[in-house]
């Protein structure tokens, strides 16, 4: 789907912290702690997923990151000028065509219509939507919608990539799909990625690293670094040493809901 550079543009940054937490919390108004003193880095080439129970404050995490939320404890050290966030749902504006959803935020950042007619060529070329620029969201599978999510998110190729559980609600196939077509961009951008999700399998089979956070108030309270080279392949997911690793996390996380 997705012209492959692998490394390409991954070693003019590799190893640069991008997306820092230190000793963050969040406390809510009616007092609810969703977050107790979580410390995580995100550097250029990395992609960090984050597991945990639901309402363990994984998205909180995302939201103070973009600065929709403000932490109430630690710092948070980010870009937010170069921060790309696919939600869970694609938000895309259904009066608006493809050609139009993807050109949004070119035109919040000011860019000439020419210009951002242009990058958003590039970005919807990138996700295999071509020929279907003119399509509303209505006429557009939840695949093809997600795809146009994220050739928004990509229009101005942004350093750090926030994914907020964005294929759960998909079927498996396109799931996996997705999951393949992501880490080819992930390789060709060179970006930091954060990616959220419920799933143990697409945590192993995307990341360089997994983190398995705890009830709330979430804290960070184990840490795994996936061995596994890119390209992946469809049937790595199939190897006795991937189920293994999704054994060591799953095992963490049922600690986790304790």
């Amino acid at each position: 789907m997705f012209e492959m550079q692998t490394g390409a543009n991954m070693s003019n940054t590799s190893g640069q912290t991008l997306l820092d937490f230190s000793s963050v919390s969040m406390t809510f108004p009616d007092g609810t702690r969703a977050l107790d003193n979580v410390s995580l880095s995100v550097n250029a080439g990395e992609f960090v997923t984050v597991v945990g129970p639901s309402g363990c404050g994984k998205s909180t995490l995302l939201r103070i990151a973009s600065n929709l939320e403000s932490n109430t404890g630690g710092t948070c050290s980010v870009d937010r000028d170069s921060i790309g966030y696919v939600f869970q749902d694609a938000t895309l504006m259904p009066w608006r065509t493809v050609q139009k959803n993807v050109e949004l935020i070119a035109e919040l950042h000011g860019l000439s219509k020419a210009d951002r007619k242009e990058k958003a060529a590039e970005a919807i070329d990138l996700v295999g939507l071509r020929g279907f620029e003119d399509k509303y969201p209505r006429q557009l599978s939840g695949g093809m919608r997600m795809r146009a999510s994220l050739a928004r998110s990509l229009v101005m190729k942004p350093k750090v990539f926030l994914f907020d559980e964005p294929f759960g609600a998909l079927d498996e196939i396109t799931r996996e799909r997705l999951n393949d077509e992501v880490l080819q961009l992930f390789q060709r951008e060179g970006f930091a990625g954060m990616f959220i999700t419920h799933s143990i399998t697409e945590a192993v089979y995307m990341s360089t690293k997994v983190l398995v956070m705890s009830a709330r108030p979430g804290r960070i309270v184990a840490s795994f670094d996936i061995p596994f080279e890119y390209p992946r392949n469809h049937d790595l997911r199939y190897e006795p040493a991937f189920a293994e690793m999704c054994g060591e996390i799953s095992h963490a996380l049922r600690g986790a809901h304790q």
